[in-house]
C-alpha cells in the first residue's frame, strides 16, 4: 500500500485518436506524433517509464527494459475538454457534454450579466485569447466594457486590464457570471482572463477558473473523508471548485507548477498530490506550436528525473493526460485522443504492458485502492496489475 500518490496531468499530451474521433472533427490527430516530429523532442525520463511501448504508439525508440508500468486509456464522457477530463480521472463520467456557444452567448445571458455588473461587453464571439486582447484590447481600455468571448471548450472567458478592472474585481464578475450560467447555459469553466500593458498587451498569469461543482463524490471527496490529504496544484482546485481538496497551490504555470510538487514531494504527508500542467495546452497546443511544445516536454522531463531521484519508497508517481491538443491539427481546439498513463514506484512492476483501456476513471480508482482506501466511482482499478 502506497503512503503517498502523485498524479501529475501533462494538460492535453495526447497519444493518439481515438476511434470515436472523427464525431468530433479530429480524425488523424496524434499530440505526441506531433511533438516527436519536429526533431527536438528529448524525453529519456519518460522513454524509460515506457511511454513509447504504450499500445498504440508508434513514433519514439521502445525501452527494452521500461523502469515503469504503462498503458494507455479511452474517454467515456461525451467531451474533451479540461473539466470532464479531469472529472473523469477523478471518477465522474460526464453522459452529456458541456454546452458550447460557436455563436456567442444568447442576448438574455449578456443582459443578465451586463445588469449585474454594471458594465457592458464586448466581443461574445469564440476567439484565442490572445487575439481577442489585441482586436478589442484598446476599446476596452476606452470604454470599460468588459471583453467577454467563448472557444470550442465550454468556457465563458472575461478578459479585462488590471488597470480597469482590479483581478479581485473581475474574479467578482466571474463569480456573477458563474451564477447566471445554470441549466442550459451551465458551462464547464468561467474564466478570468486579467491582462496588462500596451497594445499588443500580455496576459498576466493572475488567470482563475470558476467551475461548476462536480455532481456527486471523486477519489478526492473519499480520500478526504478517510483522513487522506488531497492537495491540489496549479487549476485542480478550481477545476473542482475545491470539493473534496483539503489544501491548494494555485500558481499557474509549467515551472512554478513543477517547483511547488517538488517543495509538496520534500513534506511529510500521507494521501494524494494531484498536479496540473498547464503550459502544454494554453500556450503550446491551442497556439498550434509543436516545436513550444516539444521543448516543454524536454523541460517536464529532466525536472522529472530529479522528482523520480528523491521519491520515497512508499511513493507512487502516475503521469497522464487530460485530452489532447495536437498542435499540427487543423483549428485551435482540443483533440480527442487517448492518454497515457506511466506509473513509476518502489513496489511498481517494471515493464509492466496493461494495452488499453476504456475509462479514464481507472486512473482514480487505481488511486483509492493504492492508498488503502476503498469508494464508489466510475472507474476499475488496476493496481493488482501493477503492484509487486
Amino acid at each position: 500500500m502506497a503512503e503517498r500518490v502523485f498524479l501529475i496531468v501533462l494538460d492535453s499530451f495526447g497519444v493518439g485518436a481515438m476511434d470515436d474521433a472523427a464525431d468530433f472533427g479530429d480524425m488523424g490527430s496524434n499530440t505526441l506524433r506531433s511533438c516527436f516530429r519536429t526533431g527536438v523532442l528529448d524525453v529519456p525520463n519518460m522513454r524509460s517509464l515506457g511511454l513509447f511501448n504504450i499500445d498504440g504508439v508508434t513514433v519514439g525508440q521502445k525501452c527494452k527494459a521500461p523502469s515503469g508500468s504503462f498503458l494507455r486509456l479511452s474517454e467515456l464522457s461525451k467531451g474533451k475538454d479540461t473539466t470532464t477530463g479531469h472529472w473523469e480521472i477523478s471518477g465522474i463520467v460526464s453522459e452529456k457534454p458541456f454546452p458550447t456557444f460557436p455563436d456567442g452567448f444568447p442576448k438574455e445571458v449578456l443582459e443578465k450579466f451586463t445588469a449585474a455588473t454594471g458594465r457592458g461587453v464586448l466581443c461574445n464571439k469564440p476567439y484565442s485569447g490572445t487575439k481577442v486582447i489585441a482586436d478589442y484590447g484598446e476599446e476596452h481600455l476606452r470604454t470599460g466594457d468588459l471583453i467577454v468571448y467563448t472557444s470550442a471548450d465550454s468556457v465563458f472567458q472575461i478578459a479585462a486590464h488590471e488597470s480597469i478592472v482590479p483581478p479581485e474585481k473581475l474574479y467578482e464578475y466571474c463569480r456573477i457570471a458563474r451564477e447566471i450560467l445554470t441549466g442550459d447555459y451551465a458551462v464547464g469553466r468561467v474564466i478570468a482572463r486579467p491582462f496588462e500593458g500596451e497594445y499588443p498587451f500580455t496576459r498576466t498569469p493572475r488567470r482563475h477558473d470558476f467551475s461548476l461543482v462536480p455532481p456527486r463524490d471523486t477519489m478526492m471527496d473519499i480520500l478526504s473523508r478517510n483522513g487522506l490529504e488531497t492537495i491540489g496544484v496549479g487549476k485542480i482546485y478550481d477545476i473542482f471548485a475545491g470539493k473534496g481538496i483539503t489544501s491548494a497551490e494555485r500558481e499557474i504555470g509549467n515551472e512554478t507548477d513543477m517547483e511547488i510538487t517538488s517543495q509538496i514531494q520534500s513534506r511529510d504527508f500521507k494521501g494524494l498530490c494531484f498536479t496540473n500542467l498547464v503550459d502544454f495546452d494554453m500556450s503550446y497546443g491551442h497556439r498550434r506550436d509543436a516545436v513550444g511544445y516539444a521543448n516543454a516536454l524536454n523541460t517536464f522531463d529532466k525536472w522529472l528525473g530529479g522528482f523520480m531521484g528523491k521519491m520515497r519508497s512508499g511513493d507512487v508517481l502516475i503521469i497522464t493526460a487530460d485530452h489532447g491538443c495536437d498542435p499540427c491539427h487543423s483549428g485551435t481546439d482540443h483533440t480527442r485522443e487517448h492518454i497515457p498513463v506511466l506509473i513509476y514506484g518502489n513496489e511498481i512492476k517494471h515493464g509492466a504492458d496493461l494495452g488499453t483501456r476504456a475509462g479514464f476513471g481507472n486512473i482514480g480508482a487505481t488511486v483509492l485502492e493504492l492508498l488503502g482506501v476503498s469508494g464508489s466511482i466510475d472507474g476499475t482499478s488496476f493496481a493488482a496489475d501493477i503492484t509487486v
